[in-house]
């Protein structure tokens, strides 16, 4: 009879587990696109030389505490703040994406188990939370004023549209689960330096819009300043690379270094210039002008 009993309840346990196990789950509000991507600075003159003048750039107020400034790519920004530890090698603060709906967003990560503090207003009206992803890095999603206008921009600005940013991966299968199988992104493109070797690059885009989280992998766990910055950088898409090299050049700009520009692997044409910290803007053509190395595009190429 006891024996019967202990059955029993372990069968209702079964029956409640498995109920409870296959309710529905927390639907996945929109995540439209990158909103910003903060550095850490030493030099702001620097970067205000960058900025405003090589890129053309509009700058704006800072919004988010501790910022410095931040400048203006459509409606897109990119924000600076004074480096708390100028001997760190790593100058990327966080990324941020936009969605529909920031608390509900937040009820469906912390169903998946992911920390998620609460949510937070800002100076322009915008509501965010800030989560680390499996290896750290700072991940925020912003939810945009609705009555927010249109920021002007400037007549003189290289790129209306940030098109990707990205950052060093050491562990893909674990990014995954939360880019891909938790946040919804998927593959855009993926491509390797040399030849029958594994991915060096992974293109995330994100699940309702076409801007995308670039995996950097294969890289030493330990790097300095410039090789971090190539890593940790982002993106501004342009339509023809020509144009913005002249529109570069009229505003002083010369050719030096590694700054020239060159078809990626991807088959975009491609632009980097670096800030004071040695952080990369990589300017990029939104459509590739050839065939890939590796493996085509599996999802739509961003526009202006």
């Amino acid at each position: 009879m006891r024996k019967s009993f202990a059955l029993l309840v372990l069968g209702i346990s079964a029956i409640s587990i498995s109920s409870y196990s296959q309710g529905p789950s927390v639907p996945r509000p929109r995540i439209l696109g990158i909103d910003h991507v903060s550095f850490y600075t030493t030099a702001l003159d620097g970067v205000t030389a960058l900025y405003s003048g090589t890129l053309g750039l509009a700058s704006a107020a800072p919004v988010e505490s501790g910022g410095l400034l931040r400048y203006m790519v459509g409606r897109q920004w990119i924000g600076y703040s004074a480096a708390p530890d100028p001997k760190a090698t790593d100058r990327m603060d966080h990324v941020a994406f936009t969605t529909d709906n920031v608390g509900a967003l937040r009820r469906y990560l912390i169903a998946e188990g992911v920390k998620a503090p609460a949510v937070e207003g800002h100076a322009d009206h915008s509501l965010s939370f800030t989560v680390a992803d499996p290896e750290g890095h700072r991940v925020e999603f912003v939810e945009r004023d609705k009555s927010e206008g249109s920021t002007p921009t400037a007549d003189s600005a290289i790129s209306r549209h940030m098109i990707h940013t990205g950052f060093v991966v050491y562990h893909r299968n674990a990014e995954d689960h939360f880019y891909h199988d938790i946040l919804g992104f998927r593959l855009y493109w993926h491509g390797h330096d040399k030849r029958d070797t594994p991915d060096d690059w992974v293109a995330m885009q994100v699940p309702d819009g076409t801007d995308w989280l670039e995996y950097m992998l294969n890289q030493p766990e330990h790097m300095d300043l410039q090789l971090t910055g190539v890593m940790n950088h982002i993106s501004l898409g342009v339509a023809d690379m020509k144009k913005a090299q002249s529109i570069m050049e009229s505003h002083g700009w010369k050719p030096h270094g590694d700054e020239e520009a060159e078809i990626g692997k991807d088959g975009k044409w491609q632009l980097d210039v670096f800030d004071p910290d040695l952080s990369r803007v990589e300017l990029m053509e939104f459509k590739p002008t050839q065939k890939p190395c590796c493996n085509d595009f599996t999802g739509p190429h961003p526009t202006e």
